[in-house]
């Protein structure tokens, strides 16, 4: 290197063996003039596998270790500028092992915190963090367009959703110097259309999702890693979505993907009574053009993104729609609904609570009728916006006791700190909610990024209930609230 020119980004990724992170070092090979990666991964027959690709990529350390293990954490982020924090145990995985996925979502958080905050110059280091779609749970028609600030509430039986509000809460109050917080949509890769799990029957046909390509994911992280990513972008939390041509109903997504496989009509796959009616999570973002005018990474549209899959897929795949429709139904679809999980199993099964949660109730789902009655849904597309309970117009910089207390009350709760410091968004205050839970936060945590109670955010199958004391919560809880009204777009508040 020469004495002019600039030193590399020495980056830590974790997670580089997932999906995402194996798009990630793909994109990152071709930045080896300018980026540096440390990669952490476990020593298992499959990471060896993936990283078997990278063997002869310059600009690729690994080092061989697990999350849990602060010293390796420790060493590792020692050595680095930037810490990517993609790994973590995601569903479905971590709905067949909830424990493991809640030790490690949150306990390698938790060690990286640590490690960054042990440093000389903290500052010196930044951290990504990232989060998921899953935090604000159930987003169905007419309340399917959404944004940063709205409440974080998980779908039942989703301990996934629940890790990452922990971890988000860990970083956003760390008191680290340097962070920020992306909460990944959708993430359309090849291995989508393989999936053989009973989450395949979650998603409400009504539902929707802004998609993004594991693509232009990577191109974002590798994007951070530059020396042109602005000073406005740290601090902040933000959705990650694909953009206009990626929001689509969950119904148009598998249409488009059977089209794609040769398969003239989906319908004969499945009865249409197996797809839940909730509880599952997704939604269209007034916010994620935000993100992209920071850091730049969207290149790719859903069809390009589609038709790299489809090339990438077996044989068998590609070839789908040779095979009759009711051999799918039957030999593959129908006993995935039936294993656990499966929206089948909960019917078969009498368990009256996940049939609460995937249908509303046994009357909501006897109801649903078959394909002979089904209407393609057509979501409003005009965005929409929840009351998020402060004045939005007003600089964070000026938030004031007055505008804690005004939030607070709009979440049923109050604010116990009585001294104030005007404008300090970062520092933790205390409060208590509706039922009595005294809980700590930063300004930035509950009123930019949708936080509230710790203890009630544990309880989906109560939320209504909490709803009847929360107008915040309210707007998503009561079917008898209106959907929000067109407005015009609010200030971004933190």
């Amino acid at each position: 290197m020469s004495a002019s020119a600039s030193p590399r980004t020495r980056v830590l990724l974790t997670g580089a063996t997932g999906n995402w992170g194996r798009a990630a070092l793909r994109e990152l090979r071709t930045r080896a003039d300018r980026v540096e990666v440390v990669a952490l991964a476990r020593r298992t027959p499959r990471d060896d596998a993936v990283l078997a690709e990278f063997a002869d990529m310059d600009n690729l350390t690994v080092i061989r270790g697990d999350l849990l293990d602060y010293a390796v954490v420790e060493s590792c982020v020692s050595q680095v500028d930037l810490v990517l924090h993609v790994g973590g145990v995601v569903s479905p995985g971590a709905d067949e092992q909830p424990d493991l996925a809640r030790a490690i979502n949150v306990g390698s958080m938790r060690n990286i915190v640590r490690a960054v905050a042990a440093q000389p110059v903290p500052g010196r280091i930044g951290v990504v963090g990232i989060g998921s779609v899953a935090e604000t749970g159930d987003r169905n028609p007419p309340h399917h367009w959404g944004r940063i600030g709205d409440p974080v509430r998980a779908s039942q039986f989703d301990e996934y959703a629940q890790t990452k509000v922990i971890a988000e809460r860990d970083l956003v109050d760390s008191g680290l110097p340097k962070w920020a917080w992306l909460r990944q949509t959708g993430i359309f890769h090849p291995g989508v259309l393989r999936i053989r799990d009973p989450i395949m029957m979650h998603p409400p046909v009504a539902g929707v999702m802004e998609w993004v390509s594991v693509e232009d994911s990577a191109r974002l992280l590798a994007n951070l890693c530059e020396a042109d990513v602005p000073a406005e972008f740290w601090g902040g939390i933000y959705n990650i979505g694909g953009g206009e041509g990626w929001r689509l109903t969950n119904w148009q997504f598998q249409t488009a993907l059977a089209s794609a496989m040769g398969v003239r009509d989906v319908r004969g796959w499945y009865d249409r009574n197996w797809f839940a009616l909730q509880n599952f999570h997704g939604q269209w973002y007034t916010d994620s053009d935000r993100l992209h005018e920071l850091v730049p990474f969207r290149r790719d549209t859903f069809d390009e993104a589609l038709a790299r899959a489809i090339a990438a897929a077996p044989r068998s795949v590609r070839s789908a729609g040779r095979v009759p429709g009711w051999i799918v139904k039957h030999l593959v679809v129908k006993p995935l609904t039936r294993k656990p999980r499966g929206t089948m199993a909960a019917v078969l099964s009498g368990d009256e609570t996940a049939i609460n949660a995937f249908f509303g109730s046994r009357a909501a789902w006897e109801a649903i009728g078959d394909w002979t009655t089904f209407v393609e849904p057509a979501p409003d597309r005009t965005p929409s916006y929840l009351d998020h309970g402060y004045d939005e117009t007003k600089d964070p910089a000026a938030w004031a006791r007055s505008d804690y207390l005004e939030a607070a009350a709009f979440r049923g709760g109050r604010l116990l700190t009585a001294d104030v410091t005007p404008g300090d968004v970062g520092t933790r205050l205390d409060w208590t909610c509706a039922f009595g839970h005294e809980f700590s936060g930063s300004p930035r945590l509950v009123l930019t990024a949708g936080h509230w109670c710790q203890v009630c955010v544990r309880e989906p199958a109560l939320y209504a209930r909490q709803a009847e004391r929360n107008p915040f919560l309210a707007q998503l809880e009561n079917p008898a609230t209106p959907p929000p009204k067109s407005i015009d777009q609010p200030r971004r508040a933190g």
